[in-house]
């Protein structure tokens, strides 16, 4: 690790959650200036990142951005959809400003828009989808602050955070890592007590499968309010049909018990014969 306090080393936990995420595994293609990021290179071709270098720049990262006084003058911005929840994620904890989806030209150069902005500092999920982006800041001197997988482009990036940039858990963890060491940089968050906010807050969902996770809930909450109801309606059924019975036939209780009599005379007379 580098010169730096020993609080700012990475844990146990950290290591795992990286490696659990998959945030080392790279590309098969490497480029010139993220060849000093590669650990070594697998039988199949996958080039695996150094994940305590990928540490170091993350904290470096974390004090560029703790270093900005005004949080609304930072724009987090993400054209990778498993990028968006992160992006956003990332900056509602720090108070920062997110773009995500398409980037306007224009946005940080041309004044007459109506996207018009001017941050003091750009963080991007990818040099190659937020090319647009990085350019633009180049021409008004905006520091930028990039992820960036083996072979990414660095041109106009000032600190890169060599990390697995194309995967749903590695681009949520990352965001995660870095929200929460910005926090504990500012002395909102104390290094000893974890962070309430899940990891799994930053990942990105599928909307079809949130789609069907709250259709299988609304059909479970409709199978608990039907069955209830199923018991009460056998029961008025039952008191329906005592309803419609017909009381009103005409008897005549006098004749049943002359009937009666009759017939028990008779069968007595048998006996006594």
């Amino acid at each position: 690790m580098s010169n730096v306090p020993s609080i700012l080393n990475p844990t146990e936990e950290d290591i795992q959650l990286l490696l659990s995420a998959q945030c080392h595994i790279g590309t098969k293609n490497v480029t010139t200036r993220m060849t000093p990021y590669v650990f070594k290179r697998r039988a199949d071709g996958v080039n695996l990142i150094n994940l305590g270098k990928t540490w170091e720049k993350l904290i470096f990262a974390a004090r560029v951005i703790a270093a900005i006084e005004n949080p609304q003058d930072i724009v987090v911005i993400s054209a990778r959809p498993y990028g968006h929840r992160a992006a956003l994620k990332f900056a509602k904890y720090i108070g920062a400003e997110a773009i995500v989806g398409r980037f306007t030209p224009g946005t940080f150069t041309n004044y007459i828009t109506r996207s018009f902005r001017e941050p003091r500092l750009i963080i991007t999920t990818d040099p190659r989808t937020d090319f647009q982006a990085i350019k633009e800041a180049s021409y008004v001197n905006i520091p930028v602050i990039s992820l960036a997988d083996t072979d990414a482009l660095l041109q106009y990036v000032d600190v890169a955070i060599p990390t697995n940039n194309k995967g749903k858990h590695a681009l949520g963890l990352i965001y995660w890592l870095l929200a929460r060491a910005v926090l504990r940089l500012r002395g909102t968050l104390d290094y000893a007590t974890p962070w309430e906010v899940m990891v799994d807050m930053f990942f990105y969902r599928d909307p079809e499968e949130a789609e069907k996770e709250q259709e299988a809930a609304a059909a479970l909450e409709d199978e608990e309010a039907a069955e209830p109801t199923g018991d009460w309606a056998v029961e008025g059924a039952e008191g329906t049909i005592a309803a419609n019975a017909d009381w009103s036939a005409p008897t005549d209780w006098a004749e049943d018990g002359v009937v009666q009599s009759t017939t028990e005379a008779a069968a007595s007379s048998s006996w006594d014969a």
